[in-house]
């Protein structure tokens, strides 16, 4: 039997640049060997000065490495961090009106050092988890995730076990540190100025001291490995327009196989195996008026539209990367 205890502690004061959180959190909760402390990334910003007079639309800039999907008012992004967010995580909550806080520099850096103070002043070995709101894709809601952690295993490796019927796991891979987070958030509140949590019983999940592991960075997908790196309707204008630098959202180079049956189905065009220089170019011979669009289906699969001296061949070949 597993038995799992949340602490969300009452009595944090307004904290504010250059506040110890460390010794903030020491007043009000007792640590213990394997305890996991999850501390929200509002709290973290604010102690490390990253508060900002404005709107979240004036400072969204800054923060987006490139848009991914815009409904209305709602900008979706992925930040500097790696992580697809509405508004890049700035959060106009919970601070004075007319300011808004950004996210942290480095969350897992951000654990780490907590981490190490929590271990110089208590004495105690835990787990760091820096925990931010975020919804889902398919979804209705937001949850709290892990965008920082240090001394935790942040993700558990299924694939290879097997069930108890004898199945082979192939690609079961919890994301504890995110499990955590949620599991936290539900003893924090959103509007309780509960900032701290401390989830204890899960000791196999907090690794030795000096040990700090990948930290919640090893849960973002890279860039390309993600199957929505666009939205809908973006993807669309971003194929059509066939811009290189908006190429690595759309991920590897499709197979010949994929990208031919695509074409078929929606300009109803053959595309043939042309045998060229590499053996993998495809050959397609293209009326004037469906040249655009076939550009578009071969971009957003990877490949490159190659000239011919012929004007209405096209042969099409695996974007170099």
């Amino acid at each position: 039997m597993t038995h799992l205890e949340v602490t969300a502690p009452d009595g944090a004061p307004e904290i504010g640049p250059g506040d110890d959180l460390v010794a903030v959190l020491s007043a009000l909760v007792d640590l213990a060997d394997g305890d996991i402390v999850a501390v929200t990334s509002k709290v973290v910003s604010k102690a490390e000065g990253r508060v900002r007079t404005g709107t979240r639309e004036q400072a969204l800039a800054g923060e987006t490495a490139r848009v991914v999907a815009r409904r209305g008012a709602t900008t979706i992004v992925r930040n500097h961090l790696g992580l697809t967010m509405a508004a890049a995580g700035i959060d106009s909550s919970n601070v004075a009106a007319g300011r808004v806080v950004l996210l942290p520099l480095d969350p897992d850096a951000s654990a780490r050092g907590l981490r190490a103070g929590i271990r110089q002043r208590t004495g105690h070995n835990v787990a760091v988890v820096v925990t931010d709101t975020a919804g889902r894709a398919w979804r209705e809601g937001q949850t709290d995730i892990a965008i920082g952690a240090a001394g935790l295993v942040v993700a558990e490796e299924y694939a290879g076990r097997t069930d108890r019927w004898g199945n082979e796991l192939e690609v079961t891979l919890p994301a504890v540190a995110d499990e955590v987070a949620g599991m936290a958030e539900l003893a924090q509140g959103k509007l309780a100025g509960r900032p701290f949590a401390v989830v204890r019983g899960r000791a196999d999940l907090v690794l030795p001291p000096g040990e700090d592991g990948p930290g919640a960075a090893a849960l973002v997908r890279a860039e390309g490995a993600d199957l929505f790196g666009y939205g809908a309707r973006e993807a669309v204008i971003r194929a059509l327009k066939g811009d290189r630098g908006d190429r690595a959202p759309f991920g590897a180079p499709a197979a010949a196989e994929e990208l031919a049956a695509a074409i078929a189905d929606t300009v109803g065009l053959v595309a043939s195996h042309s045998g060229g220089a590499a053996g993998y170019e495809l050959l397609v011979t293209v009326p004037r008026g469906l040249v655009r669009p076939v550009a578009a289906l071969a971009f957003a699969h990877g490949w490159d539209v190659v000239h011919t001296d012929s004007p209405s061949e096209t042969r099409l070949r695996p974007a170099r990367r």
